[in-house]
C-alpha cells in the first residue's frame, strides 16, 4: 500500500491529461504539443537572456508554462495511442535543450548585475551538469523501467517539479543565489545519483560489455 504522501500520479500530469482529452479524435498530434512546448521554452529563455525587468519576470512565467506543457504531449500520446520512438526522443531532446538554456540564459541575463559575466560561467556550469543529469536519468529510466528511476514522489509532486519554483525565485529577486545553487548543486546531485545507482549502472555496463564481446 502506498503511503498517503506518495500519490499514484503527479498533479500536473493529471491536469495535462484533463486539458488535452477534448482534442482526442482531432488532427492534433503529440509532436505538435512538443513543438509548442519547445517554442514557448525558447521564447522564455530569450526573455531571460535579455535580462532586466520586466523581461526576466516574463521569461520566468513562460518557463513555468513551458514546464507544464512538457506533460501534455506524453499524456496525449497515451490517450490517442500515438506513442512513437521519434516522439519520445523529440520530447527528451526538447527537455534537454530548454533546461540547459534556462541556466545559460539566466546567467547571460544577469551580466549587468553585480555578478557580471561570472553569471554566464555559472549558467554554463549548471547547464552542462543538468544535461548530464538528463542523460543519466534517461538511461536509468529505460533500464529500471521506472519513472525518474524510482525517486520518491511527495504529495503528488515529483522531484523534477522543483523546477516550478524557478518562477517565484526569480520574481522575488533570488536569481543570483539560485544560479549559484544550481551551478554547485547540480554536480553534487549528479555525484550522489552515480553513487546511489552504482549497482544498476555497474550491472548495465557489464551487460553491455558482455553483449559487445559476444
Amino acid at each position: 500500500m502506498k503511503k498517503n504522501w506518495q500519490l499514484a500520479e503527479p498533479w500536473d500530469q493529471r491536469l495535462a491529461r484533463f486539458l488535452v482529452s477534448p482534442f482526442v479524435g482531432s488532427r492534433l498530434h503529440p509532436n505538435h504539443l512538443t513543438t509548442i512546448r519547445l517554442l514557448v521554452g525558447l521564447i522564455a529563455c530569450t526573455f531571460l537572456a535579455y535580462g532586466g525587468k520586466p523581461y526576466i519576470h516574463i521569461g520566468a512565467g513562460l518557463f513555468i508554462f513551458s514546464n507544464f506543457l512538457d506533460h501534455t504531449d506524453g499524456e496525449f500520446a497515451r490517450l490517442t495511442g500515438k506513442v512513437s520512438k521519434f516522439g519520445h526522443r523529440y520530447d527528451i531532446a526538447s527537455d534537454t535543450v530548454i533546461h540547459v538554456l534556462l541556466f545559460i540564459s539566466l546567467g547571460l541575463g544577469l551580466r549587468n548585475e553585480s555578478i557580471g559575466l561570472a553569471g554566464l560561467a555559472l549558467g554554463v556550469a549548471a547547464g552542462v551538469s543538468v544535461a548530464g543529469l538528463f542523460l543519466l536519468f534517461q538511461l536509468l529510466e529505460r533500464n529500471l523501467k521506472k519513472k525518474q528511476a524510482g525517486l520518491p514522489r511527495f504529495f503528488g509532486f515529483d522531484v523534477e517539479d522543483i523546477l516550478y519554483l524557478v518562477g517565484p525565485i526569480i520574481w522575488f529577486g533570488g536569481s543570483v543565489p539560485f544560479l549559484f545553487v544550481a551551478a554547485f548543486g547540480a554536480p553534487i546531485f549528479g555525484i550522489w545519483a552515480l553513487w546511489y545507482y552504482r549497482s544498476a549502472l555497474i550491472e548495465l555496463f557489464s551487460a553491455n560489455e558482455k553483449g559487445t564481446l559476444e
